[in-house]
C-alpha cells in the first residue's frame, strides 16, 4: 500500500510540475490560432447590409432543405447529424471543464500554479451551453410551457407556428448579433483580463455557432410544423403525447 501511494504521489507531482508548462503553451497556441485565421487582409467590419445579404439567403436555404428533408432522407439526416455533432462538441467541452476544474485542484493540492484555469474553464462552460442548445431543442429536453398550447385544443397547430415562428427570428436575430460581437471582438483586439491573456473572439465562436445552429434548428421546425404538421421534437410529456395521438 505504501508503495502504490508512493507510486501515486510521484505521478501528482510530475503532472503538476509541467501543468505550468502546459498552460503557457495553450495560451501560446491559441494567441497563434487566432494570428494565423484572422490574418490581416481577412478584417472588416460587419455592416447591417452585410447580415442582410447573408442571413436572407441563407434563411431560404435552410427553409427549402427543410422543405426537401419532408421528401427525401438526405436533408433530414444532415439536419439530424449537425444537432448530433452540434451535442457531442458540448459533451467534449463537459468533459473538458471537468479536466480542466481537476487540474486546478491538483495544482493548488500541490503548491503549483494553473494560470487562466478558471477562464478556461469558463470558456468551456460557455462552449458546452451554446453547442448543446440545438441537440436539446431537437431532443426535446427544453422546457416548453405547454398550458396556453393544450387549452387551443384542435387549433393547437396554428399555436404551435406562431411560437416556432417567433423563437426562429428571435434566434436569428441573437445569432446575427453573436457573430457581430465576435467581429468587434477580434477588430478591437479584446483580451482577457485574466493570466491567461486569450484573444476574447476564440472562446466567442462558440456562442456564434451555437446560436447559429439553434437557429436554423427552429427554421427547420418550424418547416416541417408547416409541411407536416408536426417538429421534430420527441414527444416527452404529456400533453405532447395526448396531442400526437390525437
Amino acid at each position: 500500500m505504501d508503495a502504490l501511494l508512493g507510486t501515486a504521489a510521484d505521478f501528482v507531482q510530475v503532472f503538476a510540475d509541467n501543468l505550468d508548462t502546459f498552460s503557457k503553451w495553450l495560451s501560446d497556441t491559441i494567441e497563434d490560432v487566432g494570428k494565423a485565421v484572422y490574418h490581416e487582409k481577412f478584417k472588416s467590419s460587419w455592416k447591417p447590409t452585410r447580415a442582410f445579404v447573408l442571413i436572407i439567403p441563407a434563411v431560404l436555404l435552410t427553409l427549402y432543405l427543410s422543405w426537401l428533408g419532408t421528401r427525401k432522407r438526405w436533408p433530414r439526416k444532415l439536419f439530424d447529424a449537425i444537432y448530433f455533432i452540434s451535442g457531442i462538441i458540448a459533451a467534449v467541452a463537459m468533459l473538458t471543464m471537468l479536466g480542466v476544474i481537476c487540474a486546478q485542484m491538483i495544482a493548488r493540492w500541490t503548491g503549483q500554479t494553473f494560470p487562466g484555469a478558471t477562464s478556461y474553464a469558463g470558456y468551456c462552460m460557455a462552449a458546452a451551453s451554446f453547442f448543446a442548445l440545438a441537440y436539446a431543442l431537437n431532443a426535446g429536453s427544453h422546457i416548453r410551457v405547454n398550458l396556453m398550447l393544450t387549452a387551443l385544443g384542435r387549433h393547437r397547430r396554428y399555436g404551435e407556428l406562431w411560437c416556432f415562428a417567433c423563437a426562429a427570428v428571435l434566434a436569428t436575430y441573437f445569432a446575427r448579433y453573436a457573430v457581430k460581437f465576435n467581429f468587434q471582438s477580434e477588430k478591437l483586439g479584446e483580451i482577457s483580463q485574466d493570466l491567461d491573456k486569450t484573444a476574447m473572439w476564440i472562446p466567442q465562436l462558440s456562442m456564434s455557432i451555437g446560436t447559429v445552429v439553434l437557429a436554423i434548428c427552429l427554421w427547420d421546425n418550424l418547416m416541417r410544423m408547416i409541411v407536416e404538421g408536426r417538429s421534430n421534437f420527441n414527444e416527452e410529456t404529456i400533453e405532447d403525447s395526448m396531442y400526437a395521438e390525437a
